[in-house]
Order: C-alpha cells, then sequence, then structure tokens
C-alpha cells in the first residue's frame, strides 16, 4: 500500500487543527493570554528572567553563590504563585499530557519515538 505524501501532510494538517480545538489546548491559549495581559505577571517574569541572566552570568565565571541560586527559586516561586502562571502553568502540563498520549498512538505502529524524531536531529 503506497500512501501519497500529500495525503500524510495532509491527515498531519487535520491532526494540527483537531489538537487545536481540544480542551486542553483552547484552556492553555486562554491561560497564556491571561498571563500576557496581566501587567503583574509581566513585571514577575522580567524579574525573574533578569535574575536568571545575573545567575548564568555569575555561574560562568565562577561567581555565583548558593544565596544567588536561592533568590533566583523565591523569584521563581513568586512567579509560579500568581494565579494567572499557575493556570498557565496547569494548563500547559494538561495539554503537555494529552499531547503526549498522541504521540503515543501515533507512534504505536512505527518503531520509533514519533514526537522525538519529529522534533530532533542526529538521533544515534
Amino acid at each position: 500500500m503506497s500512501v501519497e505524501t500529500t495525503s500524510v501532510e495532509a491527515l498531519g494538517r487535520e491532526l494540527g487543527e483537531t489538537i487545536s480545538e481540544l480542551p486542553e489546548y483552547e484552556a492553555f491559549e486562554e491561560a497564556k493570554a491571561a498571563v500576557e495581559e496581566s501587567a503583574e505577571a509581566q513585571e514577575k517574569i522580567r524579574e525573574f528572567e533578569g535574575k536568571r541572566e545575573e545567575f548564568m552570568l555569575a555561574r560562568q565565571v565562577g561567581e555565583a553563590t548558593q544565596e544567588d541560586l536561592v533568590e533566583l527559586q523565591r523569584s521563581q516561586q513568586e512567579l509560579h504563585q500568581l494565579p494567572a502562571m499557575a493556570e498557565y502553568l496547569e494548563a500547559q502540563n494538561r495539554l503537555d499530557a494529552r499531547l503526549e498520549a498522541v504521540n503515543e498512538a501515533i507512534s504505536e505502529p512505527l518503531s520509533v519515538d514519533f514526537g522525538e524524531q519529529a522534533g530532533g536531529c542526529c538521533q544515534d
């Protein structure tokens, strides 16, 4: 049985469209929009990103301290405790779980992990 490439690509597009209609995907998009619209969340994200960048630079030159790490973790925890961010992270986890199930269904008849192969390069 020969399957045309365009047929497989059409099925891929249909799968993508179907995924975009999943409740998990819709909840993820809504939660993402809420984070993007939240001034408080955006401020905490900027604060965390700044601290993470400073920590990474300090670590590269061997000057990062345990106190720096604790401060970075505290900043991340504050960010994650915001209601909008907590909902976003939960929605992301639910979507990831659903997509993993889809990946397993696609990979089952194949002798490879479809998601890993589709997203990666140069696998051994």
